[in-house]
């Protein structure tokens, strides 16, 4: 009988075990010791993953957010030392991907071009800007392993999480108990935001100002998604896209040799000027365009794009960022990739006007899915069941009252330390690096804050930094940034 019941008893533990809801603590923290070497210099630092709770207007909370922490510590004193926060975006992507291979001090192991190789897994990056900054890698709800929480026995209302104006509130307030835990408040501050994170941290900016009084030294924008752009369409929008396709073109020797001949830094002021000053306008006349100049434009078009004028004149004069993709290799039987136009792609049928599938967002789970799960675990010491949401579900998503790109303005406008850099890759053809451009000439009308705004383009995609040479300069930019952003001991004000 004994054995038998022994048994019974270690089945009874292990149904349990199975039997346990899987959720992780909305207040929790592991803290590891590590030392790296980055631009030849031994850096010390320890790395704080856990998850903080943020609270309803009764202190009750509603939803707890995983992060890490990255704090030199053979460095500056905390109160001189820049801390930066840290965002990916979708709306819906987890933080990893800057984490993962740009800012943090571990990259993935990938190819020089950013392909995945095998075994999967992360190494030392000895560009990381953590030898200048201190960084906070934050997942908002329902990406990593941040969840929604219950209250009262039911999930926190989704509402007030998913819409740009909901997220930029809870994570402000984040933020604010972020610093205080920390004692974060003498350091400067950063915010840097890639892709839809743009939107975040323009928002961010100014919600941090006038309801959490705290200000900051510089917003970073990386492959930024303007969707006072995107989502409204129109000749602009339309247009802007042709600089991008200039430069995929040229990538891939689509373009007449004239201009494949030359460099793409060179062959791009003249996509751009083009844009600016003919195809907007020759787009926004629509269907009481002359046939003569219709048929001038596309032909421009054509010249500047490696499609067919055919397709072009087929098309209106309004070529979607999807066709470009699908098209421009159709004759060699590939598609080109959408976030990274760099990438090519094999699709069932040649005919079509979309690709089957991100040529380049699948190869890229290949590497950052396997080494962000493992690298939590083996070097970060945090260990639990919850999944880790590369993408979490975050639909439907609340885009009205967008106002982020007036709320920067705003917050430069009371901040004159406030400064901000955009990073771009010119085969980004999601968030293409012309609309970034346009983004940062249209947040100040007036012209008088421009000499703050900096542009620094890449030779690479919306994540430009998994092309090696692109890492390198890229934190060296972000480097320069903040040494510029440094205020020198000087007032806040205007002479």
């Amino acid at each position: 009988m004994k054995p038998k019941l022994l048994t019974l008893l270690a089945l009874i533990i292990s149904l349990s075990g199975v039997a346990q809801k899987r959720s992780l603590p909305a207040d929790t923290l592991v803290v590891t010791n590590h030392t790296t070497t980055i631009k030849g210099q031994k850096v010390n630092y320890t790395a704080h993953a856990g998850t903080q709770p943020v609270w309803d207007a009764d202190g009750n909370p509603i939803a707890s957010l995983f992060y890490t922490y990255y704090k030199r510590t053979n460095g500056k004193s905390v109160a001189k030392r820049p801390l930066i926060f840290s965002f990916n975006g979708g709306p819906g992507s987890g933080s990893v991907w800057m984490h993962m291979a740009y800012t943090g001090p571990r990259i993935l192991n990938i190819d020089e071009e950013g392909y995945p190789v095998q075994p999967y897994g992360y190494k030392n990056n000895p560009h990381s800007i953590l030898d200048v900054a201190d960084i906070v890698f934050i997942n908002p709800v329902n990406t990593g392993y941040s969840r929604i929480l219950e209250v009262d026995g039911k999930k926190a209302d989704r509402k007030q999480f998913f819409g740009i104006n909901e997220d930029i509130r809870y994570l402000a307030e984040w933020i604010n108990t972020f610093v205080n835990r920390k004692q974060r408040w003498e350091s400067p501050k950063y915010l840097i935001g890639e892709s839809y994170g743009g939107t975040r941290v323009m928002g961010l900016s100014l919600a941090l100002q006038e309801n959490q009084w705290m200000f900051l030294n510089g917003v970073i924008m990386v492959s930024p998604a303007d969707y006072k752009v995107i989502r409204v369409g129109g000749p602009v929008s339309s247009a802007l896209n042709l600089p991008y396709y200039t430069a995929a073109a040229w990538y891939h020797k689509q373009l007449p040799q004239k201009l494949q001949q030359q460099d793409l830094t060179a062959v791009l002021p003249m996509a751009e000027d083009y844009t600016i000053n003919t195809l907007i306008p020759a787009i926004a006349k629509g269907g009481f365009i002359g046939a003569e100049e219709k048929s001038a434009v596309a032909d421009k078009m054509a010249y500047f794009s490696g499609l067919s004028k055919t397709a072009i004149l087929q098309h209106n004069l309004d070529v979607p960022t999807s066709f470009f993709w699908k098209d421009l290799l159709r004759d060699q039987g590939k598609t080109i990739g959408r976030l990274d136009s760099r990438y090519t792609g094999i699709d069932r049928k040649d005919a079509g006007v979309r690709p089957d599938y991100n040529a380049e967002l699948d190869s890229w789970l290949h590497s950052f899915t396997p080494a962000i799960n493992h690298y939590i675990r083996k070097e970060l010491k945090f260990v639990t069941d919850v999944k880790y949401n590369m993408f979490g579900p975050v639909r439907p998503w609340n885009n009205d009252n967008d106002n982020t790109r007036d709320n920067l303005r705003l917050a430069m406008a009371q901040n004159p330390y406030l400064k901000v850099l955009i990073q771009s890759g010119y085969y980004d053809g999601a968030t293409t690096y012309f609309n970034a451009k346009y983004t940062m000439w249209q947040v100040d009308p007036s012209g008088k804050m421009k000499d703050r705004f900096f542009f620094k383009g890449y030779r690479s995609g919306h994540m430009m930094y998994l092309r090696y040479e692109d890492l390198i300069q890229a934190n060296e930019d972000i480097r320069n940034f903040i040494k510029m952003a440094d205020p020198k001991g000087q007032p806040a004000k205007y002479n």
